[in-house]
């Protein structure tokens, strides 16, 4: 959306510092800052109001925005608004009593495979496709790593259930989950997708 500003931008930074003209310039980037918020602001909603109204469950990844924000994607990021986006999500599943939960930003999405659990290690982010060294099976990095967000999320809500229910003296059975080795696969590189998150 910031590319709407740009004209603009480019146009108050020609005209001469303390001129009226300069003066207008700004009054008009600042109305195209307020638009492109407000029309940001209104997408978070709609889009936010459909998946909580579609779905149970949503599970989150609790990026680092800080550090998306210092890398080639800054704009982009800043751009996108995650955190509103995500703060919409969390008081509309709240309001509509729906299951909520952020993923630790520690967790190594992009790196284990979603069909049988092996850790494949680390990928570049040109990396967008790759097969898993265990199972062979071939993933899409942001939907591998979608499936991965929603599983463990759904850990994090099941462990924190069996949590309240100790509390309370109910027995707990705890679920085995088997380990993770961390031998590497094979990467293929191809194309960026559009879905997801790029930086994962």
């Amino acid at each position: 959306m910031l590319i709407l500003c740009g004209p603009l931008q480019r146009e108050l930074s020609r005209k001469a510092k303390g001129s009226k003209n300069r003066a207008k310039a700004r009054i008009k980037v600042a109305r195209q800052h307020a638009r492109v918020a407000d029309r940001r602001r209104d997408f978070h909603h709609k889009a936010s109001t459909q998946i909580i109204r579609d779905h149970q469950a949503v599970y989150v990844e609790d990026l680092a925005i800080s550090g998306l924000g210092r890398t080639r994607l800054a704009k982009s990021v800043h751009d996108a608004g995650w955190s509103a986006f995500v703060g919409m999500l969390e008081y509309k599943a709240l309001k509509h009593g729906r299951t909520f939960a952020k993923v630790d930003r520690a967790f190594p999405s992009s790196q284990v495979c979603s069909a049988c659990g092996f850790r494949d290690g680390p990928k570049p982010l040109h990396v967008r496709e790759w097969a898993c060294g265990e199972c062979g099976t071939m993933h899409d990095r942001d939907h591998n790593a979608a499936r991965n967000v929603l599983f463990e999320g759904r850990r994090i809500v099941a462990a924190g259930q069996a949590e309240t229910l100790n509390a309370c003296g109910a027995p707990v059975r705890r679920a085995h989950l088997p380990a993770q080795r961390s031998e590497a696969g094979s990467h293929r590189k191809g194309q960026t997708t559009q879905a997801g998150n790029p930086g994962l």
